[in-house]
C-alpha cells in the first residue's frame, strides 16, 4: 500500500479566508496562516490569491521552509475568452509559472472568468469559448516547459461552473481537471459520475463538502457565494451532502498517487479570534474525517 490519503494531503490559504476573489473579506497574514498550517501537521500547501506570498519563488521557498513546508501549487484566475488581453496574460501566467516551478511547486491550477475584478457569467460565442480551450493548452505547454503540470478548475461564477461547461472543456483540451468535491456538485455536476467517466483526467482533488440548505440559498440568488460561504456553505468533511467517501474511495483505487487539497473556503468579516478558532475547528474536524477513512482502509 503507498502512502496514506492523509500524508497527500496539502492545505489551502482559503481554508483562513484568504483568497483572490474581488471583496472577499479580511485577510489573515502568511505567517498567522502558515504557523497553524504547521501546527496542525501540513507539510504541503497551495500559495493562495496572488501576493499572499513572495513573488520571488526562492524567497517564497525559504518563507514556506521557516515553517517546515513546500509549495504544492496554487490557484490563478485567468481570462482568456478576450483576445485582446491574451498576450498580457498568458505573460502574467508565465511569470507566476516561474514563481511556482522555481519554489518548487508542481501544480498550476487555472480558472477561466470573465475578468480579475468582475467574475460574472455572460454567454459566450463559439469563437470565445474556443480561445478558452486554446488558451488552456496554451497554458498546458507553459506548464510543461516548467517542469510542471496544469489542471483547470470548475468554479461558481467562473466561466466554468455547470457540467456542460465543465464536460466541454474536457471534450475539447487535453488539460487535466482538478477534482473540486464541492464547487462540481454545486455546478450540478455529479462528482462521483465525472469520476467513473474520466477518472483519467484527473490531476488534483479539492476537498470540500456541501451544506444543502445554504447551497439551496445560493442557487435561488439568496446569497451571494461570499455571504453563502459566512452562513457555513461549506462544512467540515463529511458534514454536508458530498458522497466524499464514495469518491474518495474510487479515486483511491484507480489512482493511489494523488495529492488532495483540504479547501474548506472561508471568509471572515474581520479579525475576530472566535471567528478564526472556528474556522481551525473546521479544520481539525476535516482532519479527522480523512485520518477515519485511512483507519478504514
Amino acid at each position: 500500500m503507498g502512502r496514506s490519503l492523509r500524508e497527500r494531503l496539502a492545505a489551502a490559504p482559503i481554508t483562513w479566508g484568504v483568497c483572490e476573489v474581488p471583496g472577499w473579506g479580511y485577510q489573515l497574514s502568511p505567517d498567522e496562516v502558515l504557523s497553524d498550517m504547521a501546527a496542525l501537521g501540513f507539510t504541503r500547501t497551495e500559495f493562495g490569491s496572488v501576493g499572499f506570498l513572495p513573488a520571488d519563488g526562492h524567497e517564497l521557498a525559504a518563507v514556506l521552509g521557516r515553517h517546515g513546508l513546500s509549495l504544492l501549487g496554487g490557484f490563478v484566475a485567468v481570462v482568456l475568452h478576450d483576445p485582446e488581453r491574451l498576450e498580457a496574460e498568458m505573460a502574467r501566467v508565465a511569470s507566476v509559472v516561474d514563481q511556482m516551478a522555481s519554489a518548487g511547486g508542481t501544480w498550476f491550477v487555472s480558472c477561466p472568468v470573465f475578468d480579475h475584478d468582475d467574475w460574472q457569467r455572460p454567454g459566450l460565442e463559439d469563437t470565445q469559448w474556443n480561445r478558452v480551450f486554446e488558451g488552456l493548452a496554451a497554458i498546458d505547454d507553459v506548464t510543461a516547459e516548467a517542469g510542471m503540470r496544469h489542471a483547470f478548475h470548475p468554479h461558481v461564477d467562473s466561466l466554468v461552473q455547470d457540467d456542460v461547461e465543465t464536460r466541454a472543456v474536457l471534450e475539447h483540451t487535453d488539460t487535466q481537471i482538478v477534482l473540486d468535491t464541492a464547487h462540481l456538485t454545486l455546478g450540478g455536476t455529479d462528482p462521483a459520475a465525472l469520476v467513473d467517466s474520466h477518472g483519467h483526467r484527473v490531476g488534483l482533488v479539492h476537498l470540500k463538502d456541501v451544506d444543502a440548505a445554504v447551497a439551496e440559498r445560493l442557487r435561488r440568488g439568496e446569497d451571494s457565494l461570499m455571504s453563502a460561504v459566512q452562513r457555513g456553505l461549506f462544512p467540515p468533511l463529511g458534514q454536508g451532502v458530498v458522497p466524499l467517501t464514495e469518491i474518495i474511495r474510487a479515486l483511491e483505487q484507480a489512482r493511489p498517487d494523488l495529492w488532495y487539497v483540504l479547501e474548506q473556503d472561508a471568509a471572515l468579516s474581520g479579525p475576530d479570534a472566535d471567528d478564526v478558532e472556528r474556522l481551525r475547528s473546521g479544520v481539525v474536524q476535516s482532519l479527522q474525517f480523512v485520518q477515519d477513512f485511512d483507519l478504514a482502509r
